[in-house]
């Protein structure tokens, strides 16, 4: 019971990181490719998309 709870938060807290990293990529001043690009990666590749657009991603 406690592994389904801690995987349920750890489910949990990737897609919170993911809206706030779309909500970032539609609001910063990125061409439209760029910001379709970022998204498709972090909806296909939730964790690994997410740290590469942590690290990679439009500062603006």
């Amino acid at each position: 019971m406690f592994d389904l709870q801690v995987n349920g938060l750890f489910g949990l807290l990737i897609l919170v990181a993911d809206i706030y990293a779309i909500v970032k990529i539609v609001q910063s001043n990125a061409g439209t490719l760029t910001k379709v690009l970022w998204i498709v990666a972090i909806l296909f590749l939730p964790i690994l998309g997410f740290l590469l657009w942590l690290i990679f991603g439009p500062s603006s």
